[in-house]
């Protein structure tokens, strides 16, 4: 027998089998994010540094642009981090 639970006026069955993380579950996966994010980009060349922030601001410009003319913010998001990623590598081999 399983139970149900109400909520917002909806009827679903209740899971037995739940997955939580403890908070210093959590703290410790987000320490060992920024610590990842933060040594992986120490041995960068510039190109590959501007790379990677065009990237990362492309592809948030395109999350939200797809998201606000009303098409997939994951495509845009890809969309704009390849293009993002291409012309920071361009623009920094410009530069030297």
């Amino acid at each position: 027998m399983s139970s149900f639970t109400k909520s917002r006026g909806l009827v679903r069955p209740q899971s037995s089998i739940t997955f939580r993380i403890s908070i210093n579950g959590r703290k410790a996966c987000l320490f060992a994010l920024c610590l990842t994010a933060l040594t992986g980009c120490a041995n960068m060349t510039p190109t590959q540094q501007s790379a990677l922030s065009g990237g990362a601001i492309g592809a948030a410009g395109g999350a939200v642009m797809g998201a606000v003319v009303g098409g997939s913010p994951a495509v845009g998001a890809a969309v704009g981090g390849a293009a993002g990623a291409a012309a920071g590598a361009l623009l920094s081999q410009n530069e030297q």
